[in-house]
């Protein structure tokens, strides 16, 4: 599978509870409909109360990390031809103006390793 991640912040007018309804009940399935290329779509907000070495003086600038999966080639391929069309585009970027601040978009593909839950065991046991 292919994946990228996106960092969203917040418009300064909304509280985290409005970015999240906006985010979850109107943007996630407009996404869905209009980018059915997408395998899996998972949106992890940021809860600072629950971080660390986070202060006033360190923030992190953004308030949802959104990570996209893509099947094969082909589908990233759908998405990025359905990402130039002006349509498509449009209905997101007039929804996007609704709850986030559209001037901190970041949207990165990524390698993604992971350890099977046993494999971190086994190694840590034998280290």
């Amino acid at each position: 599978m292919l994946k990228a991640v996106v960092f969203l912040k917040k418009r300064e007018d909304l509280t985290r509870e409005q970015f999240i309804d906006y985010y979850e009940n109107h943007h996630a399935p407009l996404i869905r409909r209009l980018l059915p290329s997408i395998a899996e779509y998972r949106r992890n907000y940021f809860d600072l109360s629950r971080g660390t070495r986070l202060d006033e003086d360190r923030q992190i600038g953004f308030d949802v990390l959104t990570e996209i999966w893509f099947e094969d080639r082909k589908a990233w391929e759908d998405f990025l031809a359905a990402t130039s069309d002006p349509q498509i585009i449009q209905q997101i970027a007039e929804d996007e103006q609704n709850f986030i601040d559209r001037t901190k978009n970041l949207c990165i593909g990524v390698d993604e390793y992971r350890f099977a839950s046993g494999a971190v065991e086994s190694e840590r046991l034998t280290a």
